[in-house]
């Protein structure tokens, strides 16, 4: 059974069974002071928009059966997976793997690291850890998805127009079918986030669809009393 969330181009056609939350990188690395983001010169205060929306989206999707993933962009402690060019990119005095207020610097186990308490995953939830942008990159998503019988996926997390826009490029050449939630990502740099999302669904939908979270939370209900 499927509904019509409104969305840009056009609606997308939603079926909670075969269709997985994806949630990219809700770290407190990237979210919270003393992070890789903060250390990067930037506002962490501009990603807080996305976590209120996305806590309404993650329980309903729990509720709908839904399959959720969570992903935390990070390495292993000896940093044999991170390439040489992205530790040294920007010169940062404290960067990738180097101690922080929070643990090494998006180094996997780190308190930093792990996703932000208020969208922490429950038991049994995938979280796969990834060592670049994307979600696909180096990481056994795809099998994952093939094998529960997925063909969409509700995209939200951090940062739209980085992990969040690769990720999306990666599931549109896979043959997936992508709505992003434009409340439930966000940027540090605002005008980068609305022109991601443009790029999105421009030319009928080229990478995918974009929608609101309140149109998503409409339509669950009504196609899952449709199921029962």
């Amino acid at each position: 059974m499927t509904t019509l969330v409104p969305a840009q181009p056009y609606g997308f056609a939603l079926d909670p069974a075969t269709t997985a939350l994806v949630v990219i990188d809700m770290q407190r690395d990237f979210l919270e002071p003393g992070g890789f983001g903060e250390l990067l010169g930037n506002d962490v205060a501009l990603l807080q928009s996305a976590v209120e929306p996305l806590q309404a989206v993650l329980a309903a999707a729990r509720d709908a059966g839904m399959l959720v993933i969570h992903t935390r962009e990070g390495h292993r402690p000896d940093l044999t997976d991170c390439p040489p060019s992205k530790r040294a990119r920007g010169g940062l005095e404290t960067g990738i793997g180097d101690p922080g207020p929070n643990g090494r610097i998006l180094v996997r186990g780190e308190r930093g690291h792990d996703i932000v308490d208020e969208l922490a995953p429950l038991p049994g939830e995938v979280v796969l850890d990834k060592p670049g942008k994307g979600s696909f990159h180096a990481t056994d998503l795809e099998p994952i998805l093939r094998n529960r019988g997925i063909g969409s996926l509700i995209v939200t997390g951090v940062t739209t127009e980085v992990c969040v826009h690769t990720t999306v490029r990666e599931a549109n050449d896979r043959g997936f079918e992508c709505l992003v939630l434009a409340d439930c990502c966000a940027s540090y740099f605002p005008e980068f986030h609305e022109v991601a999302l443009r790029m999105i669904a421009a030319q009928g939908g080229i990478f995918g669809w974009v929608g609101a979270s309140r149109d998503l939370l409409d339509q669950l209900p009504v196609v899952m009393e449709a199921q029962s």
